[in-house]
């Protein structure tokens, strides 16, 4: 099978079940929703008994390690704070302290002016990236540019957002692919946002190099017995609109890219209000 099936979720519980149901994952995604998912993150919540930003990052900490141990050889997405007022130096020193964390670590970083620049510099350092919120074919050309000459980079396009918004976010997926086509393999498509188990069967019938899914479409997949697409497969986008293929250039200077999306910024938002709301400290720890 092409693609590599990642579990989009911070819960170990979820981690061990679905190995035990699949026989193998390749891999694990996480940000700062999903850690403020886990039973232990919504028990304090319950309480009023809130995180200091140091209890805090040692969950986060834990919980990638934990990971780390029961997929030794799958990668582990950690996420960086930011919000649209983080900078790139404040960005590239998470992701380093983070990339420390486990051996198998991707950074998640925006894709942003400062995440970009932050992925530039990490990249030339060796640390991998995983280039997240990205909604359009010139964010993940974008990407490309940035990271030239880097190993291992990932990019994940948000399908379910796009879906949100009556737009078909597997045209997205497919044109992406189709771009990459003409580079040098060294950014994987990334299939993020999965609503549906059709979502997961049409990025499977695509290729798409990595698809990291919640917990219970992957426990559907495996309780039918992993079926993959056949040749014959069509997606049913229903009434939603198509995204145009777009012939955009990866060898441009990275900073010149329309990298703005508001479903960027929203994701943003929510990421780190989320956060911030496991915090005892008034406003966050960017007193957001």
């Amino acid at each position: 099978m092409p693609s590599r099936i990642f579990l989009d979720s911070a819960d170990p519980e979820h981690t061990r079940e679905l190995i035990q149901l699949l026989g193998k994952l390749d891999g694990q995604t996480t940000n700062p929703s999903l850690v403020a998912r886990i039973p232990h993150a919504q028990e304090r919540i319950a309480r009023g008994d809130l995180f200091s930003e140091e209890e805090l990052l040692s969950l986060y900490r834990q919980i990638v390690q934990e990971a780390s141990q029961l997929l030794p050889n799958g990668s582990i997405s950690v996420e960086v704070y930011a919000d649209a007022h983080t900078p790139a130096d404040d960005m590239v020193r998470q992701a380093r302290e983070m990339f420390s964390w486990i051996p198998t670590a991707h950074i998640k970083l925006p894709i942003t002016s400062a995440g970009l620049e932050a992925a530039h510099a990490l990249a030339a350092e060796g640390i991998r990236v995983n280039m997240t919120l990205c909604f359009t074919q010139e964010q993940a050309a974008a990407v490309y540019a940035a990271t030239a000459g880097a190993e291992d980079v990932f990019v994940s396009p948000f399908v379910g957002r796009l879906d949100d918004r009556e737009k078909n976010g597997m045209d997205l997926i497919k044109n992406i692919i189709r771009m990459y086509q003409k580079g040098d393999g060294h950014v994987q498509v990334l299939t993020a946002s999965v609503r549906s188990y059709d979502h997961l069967m049409y990025a499977l019938a695509l290729e798409s190099d990595i698809i990291t899914a919640p917990y219970r479409i992957l426990k559907e997949w495996g309780e039918r017995g992993k079926p993959l697409p056949d040749p014959s497969y069509q997606y049913n986008a229903g009434d939603k609109l198509p995204i145009a293929y777009r012939d955009i250039d990866l060898a441009r200077d990275w900073r010149t890219y329309d990298i703005s999306h508001e479903l960027t910024d929203a994701g943003l938002k929510k990421f780190a209000h989320d956060w911030n709301a496991l915090l005892k400290t008034p406003g966050g720890r960017h007193g957001e």
